[in-house]
């Protein structure tokens, strides 16, 4: 999903790391080479390459790698694992302007037919590649033979000049808010702290607010591609991440190299329709979640969508002394949703919370939420928020959320509600606005680019996949299906999803269309 609500597409969170976050033949790597046909070139339907008249103190920077350190969310990875800082623009039109620090993270290819790098990003917008890459790596390690394993943190996220908008006071008490208001008082306090937020982001982000969108960060992957000496741009895109490789070949089609999106965000769909993509995905999950409990799917989800109403009158005690909100409980029961394997967690806090106790309900959301023991908040859904906002030039009205609850109620009965009302809360009274309704993906002149759908996907689900395939044009946009559960595809079990991507990437083998992995 895109980050304009609030259940990030992210491959990993905070403390409950959800695993598998996770025909023809290109040219091999051993023979990668320059097809841009003049580094001024325009690509189809996009602009002329924004990186074609950079300065050599960009383009010829010389990355200083070093050991790395703690990020607020892992410890120092040590070992193989190495850092540096990249300068970036600022801002993509004054490229000789103000520039900001771009944090990467490498650990170098162990075979001697290297093919380059491969970048990565986890998802989000607000995943931490620097915190991500290095326990990610054990699920990729066919892939490090042939690459530099490389991630950093997008502009506006942890260690590359990350945003904080709210302090941990701030947040703790925006949980209380009323997430589905059902009276004028809880709607204006629910616009009032939307509104509130994004002060505070444009008071302590600055300039910068406005210059942390997927198209500059897709520019920063060029950018990249350049300083780490590579032709064309290997990338593996997961979640949000879908959508940003989609954004680089639509701007680089040329520069594509060996691109995968796996968990695929539709960029076909507007603001209203990602939320009501995710009502169906999180609604189709507990389904199937429900009746591999035994329960009937229906009657499951009207108890869960009644116990949500108990919570919104009477927030449930915690074993920690704070209290289950509505807001709270709907994220608690998200995050087992993302992976088969916590299902059995979800089991547990419903009937916990059905007893009257929300402590392990509240422990879900707030690993979600980056939240410590000690009450401390991580970042990374504050820049969703900013990076997601600065995307989306959509801003749903109160007037029209109100109008669309009955239609998202009736795809999803437990999530409809939330997810209509986030969608006009989450950018409300933005004080930078949007760029776009939908992202430009079209890669006309690109190389193959494999598209890894899951059936059971929750954040992202699968029909996103064919809508991106078929975006990114005839002959570009090549769909490999998996029929499975969770939050992407690669690393979650299936020989056959792993044994494609791998060989798309270490050989250049370019899976039938429509190819299916049951």
């Amino acid at each position: 999903m895109r980050g304009f609500v609030r259940w990030a597409a992210l491959c990993a969170t905070a403390v409950l790391l959800v695993a598998g976050c996770g025909g023809g033949a290109s040219g091999s790597g051993d023979s990668d080479r320059d097809n841009s046909g003049g580094s001024g070139r325009t690509a189809a339907g996009g602009s002329a390459d924004p990186t074609a008249a950079l300065p050599a103190s960009l383009t010829g920077q010389r990355l200083r790698w070093g050991a790395c350190g703690a990020t607020a969310e892992a410890d120092a990875p040590g070992g193989e694992w190495r850092c540096a800082t990249l300068k970036a623009p600022l801002d993509w039109s004054k490229p000789r302007g103000r520039t900001i620090d771009l944090a990467l993270i490498r650990a170098g290819a162990t075979g001697k037919k290297r093919i380059g790098s491969l970048l990565f990003n986890f998802g989000g917008p607000g995943g931490s590649g620097l915190s991500t890459m290095p326990w990610y790596a054990t699920t990729v390690s066919a892939l490090r033979e042939r690459y530099d394993l490389v991630s950093w943190d997008p502009r506006g996220v942890g260690a590359s000049e990350g945003v904080r908008c709210r302090g941990d006071r701030a947040i703790e008490a925006a949980e209380d808010i009323d997430v589905t208001p059902d009276t004028p008082a809880e709607e204006k306090a629910y616009f009032r702290d939307a509104a509130d937020f994004g002060k505070g982001c444009a008071k302590a982000t600055g300039e910068l607010m406005a210059h942390v969108s997927t198209t500059d960060s897709a520019r920063d992957m060029d950018l990249m591609r350049q300083v780490l000496g590579d032709t064309r741009t290997h990338y593996f895109g997961i979640s949000y991440g879908t959508e940003l490789g989609g954004v680089y070949a639509h701007l680089f089609p040329r520069r594509v190299g060996r691109l995968v999106l796996d968990a695929v965000v539709d960029p076909t769909a507007d603001t209203v329709g990602h939320a009501k993509n995710q009502a169906m995905g999180f609604q189709r999950a507990l389904d199937d979640y429900l009746e591999s409990t035994g329960q009937d799917p229906a009657r499951g989800t009207r108890k869960i969508a009644a116990l949500l109403e108990r919570i919104d009158a009477s927030p449930l005690p915690a074993s920690s002394g704070r209290s289950l909100t509505q807001n709270l409980a709907y994220t608690g029961i998200v995050l087992p949703l993302y992976s088969p394997s916590e299902w059995p967690t979800l089991t547990s806090a419903l009937r916990a919370a059905e007893r009257g106790d929300g402590s392990e309900l509240l422990e879900l959301a707030d690993s979600y939420n980056d939240r410590d023991t000690s009450g401390h908040y991580g970042t990374s859904t504050q820049a969703q928020r900013v990076i997601s906002c600065l995307d989306d030039r959509q801003r749903p009205t109160a007037d029209q959320v109100r109008g669309l609850l009955p239609e998202f109620e009736k795809v999803s009965p437990v999530f409809g509600a939330f997810l209509a009302w986030d969608a006009a809360g989450w950018c409300h009274d933005w004080p930078v606005a949007g760029q776009y309704d939908t992202p430009q993906v079209s890669a006309a002149g690109a190389a193959p680019i494999l598209v890894v759908g899951n059936t059971g996907d929750p954040a992202t689900p699968y029909e996103g996949a064919r809508k991106m395939a078929d975006e990114l044009g005839e002959g570009v946009g090549v769909l490999l299906t998996w029929k499975g559960e969770g939050h992407g595809a690669y690393g979650s079990g299936s020989g056959c999803v792993d044994s494609a991507v791998n060989a798309y990437l270490i050989e250049g083998t370019v899976p039938k269309d429509g190819k299916v992995c049951s």
